[in-house]
């Protein structure tokens, strides 16, 4: 694989869900996105995570890879990857929104928003949040 950097955006169900085990999550990807040169956020709330990954395409495919496998993501769907020339997050090796950018209710997840939604409609979600000032851990 090439070195380019790429943008990923994934979402998932969270696997016991609490405030703790999001710090958790939040300070290990923070520690391994620095290390690797990734950057992005997480938006979460009980019933759903929807993050951006980028960074050099190896680095995000590895950190995709061990996501997919992480005991505490569930139905793990990737909904985008793409080629960049700029990231939307470059000064955050994890930002976290507390739900504040989210477009769609419990009801219409559950009912598959997320996976129905455009490529431009996911990619709007993020570049809306990357002009506001972050709200999170």
């Amino acid at each position: 694989m090439s070195l380019r950097e790429v943008q990923l955006v994934y979402s998932s169900r969270p696997f016991g869900y609490d405030d703790l085990t999001l710090t958790g999550i939040l300070l290990r990807a923070r520690e391994n996105n620095a290390r690797s040169g990734i950057t992005g956020t997480l938006i979460c709330r009980g019933d759903l995570f929807l993050q951006m990954l980028e960074g050099p395409c190896d680095a995000v495919a590895s950190t995709f890879e061990r996501i997919a496998r992480d005991e505490r993501h569930a139905d793990v769907v990737r909904l985008l990857c793409r080629g960049i020339d700029k990231r939307l997050f470059p000064d955050w090796s994890m930002r976290h929104d507390p739900v504040q950018s989210w477009m769609w209710t419990p009801e219409e997840v559950g009912k598959g928003a997320i996976c129905k939604a455009s490529e431009r409609e996911i990619l709007e979600i993020f570049e809306r949040l990357a002009r506001e000032p972050p709200g999170g851990l």
